[in-house]
């Protein structure tokens, strides 16, 4: 994977792979995964600057979860008054300045939410060294196989960019202006500003990608599932290069109000931001909302070595499942996450007892942490797992970050990418007591404080409304 940009909430950069959104990071160059018989490669992206500030950030223990009641007088009547913003501030100090980090005219063309992928990617493609200038390389790039007859192969190189919510601002404030003002008040560049595909199609755009142009919006599962599904992609020959992730910037008092009213924040912890997202823990009373980009670079395999790119990590599996159950709340048994895991090792051919670490979805509430936990423990204490639960290694980033929604998905496999490439367990933040029951939250959750620890197996997972669960599963080249 290569380094990349990456941005979240954060009162700075906490991130140290590709990824691309309002939280700035660096990561490693490339990854692989398996492709028919051969891997691909994934090539992370993120700004140096912003990668490294974020993901030292991280491992110190530091919080980007801010108090947004300043924001409007909207924002200070909600019940919760706390989100993980993207930091404003010059580019050279990995903040967040749309004047420095776009081109002219992409401000006014581009959502928020497609801003950060655009940024995301072009960090990315940086870190990963690729950035392929002939009419030949955009569109195809030729490998005869050994065989004199066997049909040559052309791969494209494409985007998948997935957004959970979109532009809700742009709802937002055009249906008050169509209610004031009438037709005329609205934008002419109100519907592409509102797609969610058009994050990747202008990716696309600005960088000639002929290949696959694909979106994903699965709710909270978004930015795993374009990863995903883009490395499966490569594996069906439709591409050797794939630019994937996930983007959301929604910090805005409707979205807040719904998530709310449906009991899903934290309300509790206003006068506290830093302390309020606090997965696995006893006193968790829901999640923190945020926003950001994460970017990555999947490559083939042979296209990654052949061109000599630093391959960081390997996609080895990617496993998909839904809970068939409830629009927001999950069986309490966790045997949705529980298959999704399970695929991820069936793919990657791997059993249980090999994972060395798991970045966990935990948003901090009290079902979904919960439902998680027994799934892990399910999987890694059963068949061909470990002896156990104290040898069970996870943590949540969602401590020091929030929730990015459809984003969070490929920023955690952002870290989990790192956490396999620099051998460091990054914290899960505010853990005091871990529980409730304490008995059933035995595993090491690497509490407050990163742990130095050789990672060669990963697994990511993220879960979303609906039902939907996926895990990809990294591993080192």
């Amino acid at each position: 994977m290569s380094e990349e940009n990456v941005f979240a909430p954060q009162s700075d950069p906490i991130i140290d792979l590709e990824m691309g959104s309002p939280r700035s990071t660096s990561a490693p160059q490339s990854s692989t995964l398996p492709v028919h018989q051969e891997p691909a490669t994934v090539d992370m992206g993120s700004g140096n600057l912003s990668v490294r500030q974020t993901w030292r950030r991280l491992l110190d223990g530091q919080c980007g979860i801010v108090s947004i009641k300043e924001k409007g007088s909207q924002f200070a009547l909600l019940p919760s008054q706390i989100a993980g913003l993207v930091r404003e501030g010059p580019k050279e100090e990995g903040g967040w300045n749309a004047n420095e980090w776009l081109n002219p005219g992409d401000h006014r063309k581009m959502a928020r939410f497609a801003q950060y992928a655009m940024v995301a990617s072009e960090e990315a493609l940086k870190d990963a060294e690729w950035s392929p200038t002939k009419e030949e390389d955009l569109e195809t790039s030729v490998r005869m196989s050994r065989h004199v007859f066997e049909d040559m192969l052309i791969f494209l190189k494409g985007v998948y960019m997935g957004s959970g919510i979109g532009s809700l601002d742009d709802v937002y404030q055009t249906t008050v202006a169509f209610e004031n003002g009438g037709y005329k008040k609205v934008s002419p560049l109100f519907v592409p500003r509102l797609l969610i595909n058009l994050a990747a199609g202008h990716v696309s755009m600005r960088y000639g990608f002929k290949g696959p142009n694909h979106a994903a919006t699965t709710a909270c599962t978004t930015g795993a599932h374009s990863i995903g599904d883009a490395a499966r992609l490569i594996q069906f020959g439709d591409a050797d290069v794939m630019v994937a992730g996930g983007a959301e910037s929604c910090i805005h008092p409707l979205a807040i109000a719904g998530f709310a009213r449906a009991r899903s924040l934290a309300t509790d912890w206003n006068d506290k931001p830093a302390e309020a997202s606090r997965p696995f823990d006893r006193d968790r009373a829901g999640f923190v909302i945020g926003e950001g980009a994460g970017v990555v670079v999947l490559e083939e395999l042979e296209h990654a070595k052949e061109r000599g790119a630093r391959i960081y990590a390997e996609i080895s599996g990617y496993g998909l499942s839904s809970d068939a159950y409830h629009m927001t709340a999950p069986r309490e048994d966790g045997h949705g996450p529980y298959l999704a895991m399970k695929n991820a090792l069936r793919h990657a051919g791997l059993k249980p007892s090999s994972v060395d670490y798991i970045n966990a979805h935990a948003t901090s509430t009290l079902l979904g942490d919960a439902a998680e936990n027994r799934a892990i423990k399910d999987l890694l204490l059963g068949e061909d797992g470990k002896e156990e639960a104290s040898r069970i290694n996870l943590s949540s980033t969602k401590g020091a970050i929030g929730h990015l929604l459809g984003a969070s998905g490929s920023v955690e496999a952002v870290f989990t990418v790192l956490a396999l490439h620099h051998n460091t367990l990054p914290p899960t933040l505010n853990l005091d007591t871990p529980g409730d029951p304490r008995e059933d939250f035995n595993c090491n959750y690497v509490a407050k404080t990163a742990q130095q620890k050789e990672v060669k197996v990963a697994l990511s997972n993220s879960f979303g409304f609906g039902g939907t669960n996926a895990s990809l599963c990294f591993t080192k080249p």
